[in-house]
């Protein structure tokens, strides 16, 4: 399942995945992943969540090779039950416009893998009219 936080900057949408993220840790039995643009989080978090700052994978600029890190990370540990992206948008060059073809490859994963994805969008929702959002939950 891919779950979306969505809202303008500064609505609280990192706040929430961290909150998210820790209490996901304390009731896992898997793995929690939270990938992030920078390390600025990296003390808010649980010191079990695997934290990955993308500013250290600098060659990953587009969706597909973002999707293709994504599947390198489930390979490396195959217990991962949860992973976050914060603000997807501003880790690589991915539009919103990319974001319905993203999205519908991040359920294909969640659902051949039973993981969950939790993903935030720094948008509103009249930019995101492309994408069906009747296709995923949305928490906000």
């Amino acid at each position: 399942m891919v779950k979306l936080l969505i809202g303008t900057k500064g609505t609280g949408k990192t706040k929430k995945m961290i909150e998210m993220a820790n209490e996901r840790q304390e009731s896992s039995d898997g793995s929690v992943v939270f990938l992030n643009k920078n390390h600025r989080l990296m003390y808010d978090l649980g010191h079990s969540i695997r934290v990955v700052s993308m500013d250290d994978y600098e060659h990953i600029t587009n969706s597909d090779e973002y999707i293709g890190f994504i599947y390198g990370i489930i390979s490396a540990n195959h217990d991962i039950e949860v992973i976050f992206i914060d603000s997807i948008l501003k880790q690589t060059d991915v539009s919103i416009d990319d974001m319905p073809e993203f999205l519908n490859r991040l359920r294909t994963i969640s659902e051949k893998y039973k993981m969950e994805f939790i993903v935030s969008l720094s948008s509103d929702r009249e930019e995101l009219k492309n994408l069906d959002l009747g296709r995923f939950e949305i928490l906000n």
